[in-house]
């Protein structure tokens, strides 16, 4: 399958976009019904403190959305846990 843009395109690129060259064939619809069995899953409070390096393009992407980045990267570390657990 060929990709459809000969690079990947920037976050402002992909926001300039036409909505209506969206493919969501591949994307289930939320129901009424999924919303109702959707919990919410808070990260645990007890963390461990730690010094970390990264690269400085992913810390500005997740400090953009503002106040909490901190958290979100946590939590996209814990999807990627939970994800690669033997099941």
């Amino acid at each position: 399958m060929k990709p459809p843009f000969e690079r990947p395109l920037t976050m402002e690129e992909l926001g300039a976009l036409p909505d209506e060259g969206i493919d969501f064939s591949d994307i289930p619809e939320l129901t009424e019904e999924f919303f109702r069995n959707a919990t919410i899953v808070y990260p645990e409070r007890m963390k461990k403190h730690l010094s970390l390096r990264l690269d400085p393009d992913i810390v500005a992407f997740f400090k953009r959305e503002g106040r909490g980045y901190q958290t979100r990267m946590n939590a996209v570390l814990r999807a990627y846990v939970d994800a690669h657990k033997p099941k």
